[in-house]
């Protein structure tokens, strides 16, 4: 394996220059997509890896209940540094599980939560509640997806603004926005270097639902005025894997792209601009690092059958 085991735990920094691009030059739609692919290939590609390094090292651990064999000179050779790096993936690898399984489990808690809470709510599409705290989110499953909304938020806006929020919240439940930014919650939990990938498909997600409420609402305007309206005073959503109207994301960017044109709708960004520069250095970080995870867990394979007596 040698070097090749440790490329993707550093080859998300490729997809760092794209992170930053993409929301200014990309349709939010394509900038959500991208970047979560990104994210949750090179956050599977460094986990593999941070497993297989963790092998060598619970091997030479005294005691452990894996074969003698798997702690031969011959396979930690496979991986540089392996007294080193080898004991200290498994605390790194348990980190990450760990941190994971309770996004996960937080995120779980949340929606079945709310959904207790609405259960005795008329079972349609929109759930006002009567409260004095501001807030609006788009609540996925249960038995139906649901938009939330106070009254006390409601109260502050005019019947026009009142559509462009309901239409975000629709717009976030039809594309599955909790899907994409739960799987780079996750990813940037697994790798630390995804964190600005985390940050960028937040905001892209925030600004595709923007141009989809806008588009229903056929006023630009209206949306940027209900957005910075809802930000002055709306607490934002229970967790940050939940979509909801003014998080998160800065506000400020959103308005003033609203109060532009709309985006161009482009699949894939010309070679010959730094954004297509930088989206092809992303797509060859993530190939590089699923051939390098790939390579890696097949050479470790191959050597712990070999050590391993039958």
């Amino acid at each position: 394996m040698g070097i090749f085991v440790f490329l993707p735990l550093v080859l998300p920094l490729t997809a760092w220059p794209i992170a930053r691009l993409a929301e200014q030059h990309l349709h939010p739609r394509t900038a959500t997509r991208l970047l979560t692919g990104v994210a949750a290939v090179m956050a599977l590609c460094s986990t593999v890896c941070l497993a297989l390094v963790m092998v060598v090292g619970t091997a030479q651990l005294p005691g452990n209940p894996l074969p003698d064999g798997w702690s031969d000179p011959e396979v930690r050779a496979a991986v540089p540094y392996d007294e080193v790096v080898g004991k200290a993936a498994i605390p790194a690898l348990c980190a990450v599980v760990a941190a994971s399984a309770r996004a996960l489990w937080r995120h779980g808690r949340v929606r079945r939560r709310a959904h207790r809470a609405l259960a005795g709510l008329p079972g349609t599409g929109v759930a006002v509640l009567p409260d004095d705290v501001p807030y609006a989110y788009a609540l996925p499953g249960g038995r139906r997806d649901r938009v939330v909304v106070s009254t006390a938020l409601l109260d502050r806006l005019r019947p026009a603004e009142r559509r462009a929020l309901f239409a975000h919240e629709r717009a976030h439940l039809a594309a599955r926005h909790h899907r994409f930014l739960l799987a780079v919650r996750l990813a940037a939990l697994a790798n630390p270097f995804l964190r600005p990938l985390r940050t960028a498909v937040a905001y892209a997600a925030e600004r595709w639902a923007d141009e989809v409420a806008a588009r229903v609402v056929g006023d630009r305007r209206a949306v940027a005025t209900a957005i910075g309206k809802a930000a002055l005073v709306s607490r934002g959503t229970p967790v940050a894997t939940l979509a909801g109207f003014t998080a998160p994301g800065p506000v400020p960017r959103r308005v003033a792209a609203l109060l532009g044109p709309p985006p161009a709708v482009r699949t894939w960004p010309s070679l010959f601009t730094s954004v297509g520069l930088a989206a092809w250095a992303a797509a060859a970080g993530t190939a590089v690092s699923a051939m390098s995870s790939a390579n890696a867990a097949v050479t470790m394979f191959l050597i712990l059958r070999a050590a391993t007596p039958l």
